[in-house]
């Protein structure tokens, strides 16, 4: 039985836990008093809260419960928020304002003087080269006190063969930001204080991830120097799992590519405790076509995965598991009422019982992105409604930080208009409207969100069952299941919506026979700037030529001897670019074929 396997049990067997810690909360007097007991201290906690329109809350809604066996049924199977299994929230606080706890607190509010919070809004951006980039996040950060930067790749710098590889010059900038060496790092970030707990950092990228987060850490030390490793904060994504079975942008076969991971994730939990070195993504599984299930069935049995494959390489699930982190899609099926919640309980139990993570190493931390698959190029303006429904769910499922899309998205990069309205989104709802500012637990724990959270649960185990059937997670991927079953959902999607089954409003549902297609400027790549970043690259290759050569010597003995590659790839980027790093991997550990 696969690890996998174990984790079912471990749900089954909690599932019987609970109950029969209802049933003694009923029959045992004394351990009945206890379970009141905590539940009046767990009460008399909660702080309070008044609205602006004068109406004082507790800050924290809890069931009105009074029975023991009740509320061992809601500490076991929800638990307060930050407590096992995690499914209310991962922490005691998110999302709300400070407590005003003197006068000199209320004075300063009354003078906008907030006390220091980190919002949950993740900014995303990439266009054109490390400039460009660098100044949309300026632009999109300006009125925020926490700056939360997330960066997309262009297509070359993905695929780990930057700007000067054969054909794909007409692909530099576009979709995504340019970065072939650690110059260009350098400018991507530039006038932003890497070294401040106020700060951090999201690259999307998976193959290429250890080379791209060796040039931040160098880039960062040349800025703040040698010694910054431990201030910095931020994510990379790094998940060649999700890349096999849904996104197609895996550079080096599959056991390199978790070697390099696990030597990326070794290194990071060492020597940069703040940084989470690997973001387990179902979102990108999402867009590819899955269901709701399916995406958190894939996700979570990916990020086991992982657990036990690092585990195996002999580093300790107490210091890494507590480094690990998900980004999850958040659509408008009625599923993801409750997804990420369910997904928080289910990685508790299997890392506390299966692999015997602590409690830090059992929180699913989770960042959420509304979903891209769901904007629709016909009547485009009502993504901007679709967006801030979905920024309603992700919150309901107190996710950790969230990034809404751009509602011009189904045409071009975003534009500054439409990504600046896409953060205001989040602005109002958790600023401006009440419904999470003054209260945590406002919406959740109603009838409808436990019924699809059992249903969503059971489903999410049957999928654990069906890979396991196929030899575990690693298997199934060999059998290709995941990415057949991918396939297979979004066919049937397109075919709901061909049909009229599913409506889109605008495109199958209410369309505006008389409306002509809108006129929306393409945001590209200049030839001129294409060119600046060739030459660039030229340039830092011509300056370091000497040394380059040498470096790439020294990466291949590492690979080669078993050392730790990320830690060398912090030398060797001072002197290549991505594109020769990545060739030189190449001819050491090949190149990945997928699997037919």
């Amino acid at each position: 039985m696969t690890p996998l396997g174990q984790v079912v049990l471990a749900i089954e067997e909690y599932r019987r836990f609970v109950v029969s810690q209802i049933r003694k909360a009923r029959t045992d007097h004394e351990f009945g008093q206890q379970i009141l007991q905590k539940w009046q201290e767990a009460k008399a906690r909660i702080g309070t809260t008044v609205t602006p329109t004068g109406l004082r809350l507790p800050r924290l809604a809890l069931p009105d419960l009074d029975e023991a066996g009740e509320i061992a049924r809601f500490l076991c199977e929800e638990g307060l928020p930050g407590e096992f299994p995690y499914l209310t929230a991962a922490y005691p606080e998110q999302y709300l304002e400070p407590a005003a706890i003197n006068s000199k607190e209320n004075e300063n509010r009354r003078n906008h003087e907030k006390p220091f919070i980190e919002e949950p809004t993740r900014l995303f951006a990439g266009l054109g080269l490390a400039e460009d980039t660098n100044a949309r996040f300026h632009y999109l950060s300006r009125n925020q006190r926490s700056k939360r930067l997330s960066t997309a790749f262009d297509g070359p710098t993905l695929y780990g063969v930057g700007a000067a590889a054969d054909g794909v010059f007409g692909k530099i900038g576009e979709g995504g930001v340019a970065i072939d060496t650690v110059e260009d790092m350098e400018r991507l970030y530039a006038g932003f204080a890497l070294d401040q707990p106020n700060v951090s950092v999201s690259m999307t990228i998976s193959g290429p991830a250890p080379i791209l987060l060796a040039m931040f850490l160098v880039a960062a030390k040349h800025r703040f120097g040698p010694d910054v490793g431990p201030k910095l904060r931020g994510t990379i994504q790094a998940d060649v799992l999700k890349e096999v079975q849904a996104q197609n942008e895996l550079i080096f076969p599959i056991e390199p590519s978790l070697r390099f991971l696990a030597d990326m994730v070794d290194y990071s939990s060492r020597e940069m405790p703040r940084w989470y070195p690997i973001s387990i993504s179902g979102y990108h599984i999402a867009e590819a076509g899955a269901t709701p299930v399916q995406q958190a069935a894939y996700t979570l049995s990916n990020g086991f995965a992982y657990v036990d494959y690092f585990r195996n390489r002999g580093l300790d699930v107490n210091v890494f598991g507590p480094r690990l982190s998900f980004f999850l899609d958040c659509g408008l099926d009625v599923e993801y009422v409750a997804l990420a919640r369910v997904c928080r309980k289910i990685w508790a139990i299997g890392m506390r019982e299966v692999f015997g993570g602590g409690n830090r190493a059992q929180i699913l931390k989770l960042h959420t992105q509304t979903s891209g698959r769901s904007l629709i190029a016909a009547d485009w303006h009502n993504n901007l409604t679709r967006t801030a429904v979905e920024l309603m769910l992700a919150c309901m499922n107190a996710t950790n930080s969230c990034h809404s899309n751009s509602a011009d998205e189904p045409f071009t990069t975003p534009s500054e208009e439409y990504a600046r309205y896409a953060a205001h989104a989040q602005a109002i709802l958790l600023e401006e409207s009440g419904l999470f500012r003054h209260m945590m637990n406002t919406l959740p724990g109603s009838p409808g969100m436990k019924v699809i959270g059992n249903a969503v649960e059971e489903a999410i185990l049957e999928e654990f069952r069906e890979i396991e059937q196929q030899g575990g997670v690693l298997g199934a991927v060999e059998r290709r299941y995941q990415r057949s079953q991918i396939q297979a959902s979004g066919h049937m999607l397109e075919n709901q919506i061909y049909d009229g089954v599913r409506p889109v409003i605008g495109l199958n549902r209410y369309f505006d026979q008389g409306r002509d297609w809108p006129e929306v400027r393409m945001m590209r790549t200049q030839k001129e700037q294409k060119r600046l970043q060739l030459d660039r690259l030229q340039d830092f290759e011509k300056r370091h030529a000497e040394e380059s050569e040498r470096c790439l010597d020294r990466l291949s003995e590492v690979v080669d001897n078993g050392g730790n590659v990320f830690e060398e790839l912090t030398r060797t980027v001072e002197h290549c670019s991505l594109g020769q790093m990545t060739e030189r991997l190449c001819e050491v550990v090949g190149k990945f074929r997928p699997m037919v």
